[in-house]
């Protein structure tokens, strides 16, 4: 099964990036690191060479879904993954029956809406479309976003697990395009407005735009910080708790985040120093 898994991840993931400047010692602890371009992978790459300056082989694994990571954990092909908050971990271990386990805080993502045709809310039009995340846990972060930008009402107000379903108003009548998270910028040309996680503007090379959105949601709620998560039976592992430690404390990793936010405190905050973070 693990053969045959790795041959999957040949052709899913992006790439296997491995920083090897510095010679390790043969006694060197591999982590293997799942995660997804964008700011969480660049942080994940800042940190290697800190690593190996205290005895950690970090290894990056990139994917292109927000399945396969948590896949890859549970089945240990890899060691740890940096991609999800807590809501989504849920969801996944409720749905795919993981045995996985959030072992620190990482970072935390604003979301926006933004759009290629429009400068402000009050300019979208009666029936514009709208994409958004279309996995269960981030719809209901968008649709929050979309009901705090006055574009509808939703059934259960706050309620984090809203789905399209919910809205009960909708006075500009707007139809909402559900589409896979990493897919949403790409939808831009196509639709009036979308929800996008800024990080993937700097992906597509296009950091200025990330600072651009119409509307943003909230970045105190460390319930969408994203972290590390490993199997349960790894949580204590030294390896891996030194591996958080190490990003936790890192200022190339500050530095890298807030490099690819723009140096823009209304875009991340860094979740385990609170919401000063962001300006550091």
């Amino acid at each position: 099964m693990a053969a045959t898994f790795s041959r999957r991840l040949q052709r899913w993931a992006l790439g296997f990036l491995v920083a090897a400047a510095v010679p390790l010692s043969s006694s060197a602890a591999v982590i293997k690191v799942g995660s997804i371009p964008g700011a969480t992978s660049d942080a994940v790459q800042a940190l290697i060479p800190e690593g190996k300056k205290h005895g950690l082989d970090i290894q990056l694994v990139e994917f292109t879904d927000w399945t396969l990571p948590n896949e890859a954990v549970n089945n240990r092909d890899i060691d740890v993954n940096f991609f999800q908050h807590e809501a989504f971990l849920q969801n996944a271990i409720k749905e795919r029956g993981y045995s996985l386990e959030l072992i620190g805080l990482g970072l935390l993502q604003n979301i926006g809406l933004y759009s290629n045709k429009y400068q402000s809310l009050d300019q979208v039009p009666k029936g514009a479309t709208v994409s958004l995340p279309n996995d269960p846990v981030n719809q209901g972060r968008g649709l929050l976003l979309l009901q705090k930008a006055g574009l509808i009402t939703l059934r259960h107000g706050l309620d984090t697990g809203a789905t399209v379903n919910d809205v009960v108003d909708n006075p500009k009548q707007i139809k909402l395009v559900e589409i896979e998270g990493p897919q949403l910028i790409h939808s831009l040309p196509d639709v009036d407005l979308a929800v996008v996680w800024p990080s993937y503007f700097v992906s597509a090379g296009r950091k200025a735009d990330a600072g651009k959105a119409l509307a943003y949601s909230g970045i105190a709620d460390t319930f969408y910080a994203m972290g590390f998560v490993t199997r349960k039976d790894r949580i204590n592992d030294p390896a891996l708790k030194q591996f958080v430690e190490l990003f936790q404390q890192s200022q190339a990793v500050r530095n890298t985040i807030a490099d690819r936010f723009d140096h823009n405190p209304h875009l991340y905050t860094l979740p385990w120093q609170g919401s000063r973070a962001a300006s550091q």
